[in-house]
């Protein structure tokens, strides 16, 4: 199965470790310093220009950053929409 993250990106989901709500999530200083040290290694993919509302941490140490709502990719990794 794959999931739709936004722009052209797909992620396999038995790849995906988390989907966080980035207004959530980034009031922690540890997210922040997380976000901060994986741009700094080249690991965030930003896959649209749209204001980001989630992020998705995959196997390979990768943080797509998405305008799509966290609960909006769950509910696509729940049904069987993201199958193909």
């Amino acid at each position: 199965m794959y999931l739709h993250v936004g722009g052209d990106y797909l992620v396999r989901t038995d790849e995906i470790i988390a989907v966080f709500d980035i207004e959530n999530t980034s009031i922690s200083k540890i997210t922040r310093e997380f976000l901060k040290k994986s741009e700094e290694d080249k690991r965030v993919i930003t896959v649209s220009f749209d204001i980001p509302r989630s992020f998705i941490v995959d196997k390979h140490n990768k943080i797509f950053i998405s305008p799509i709502s966290a609960a909006t990719l769950l509910k696509r990794i729940n049904t069987d929409s993201c199958k193909q």
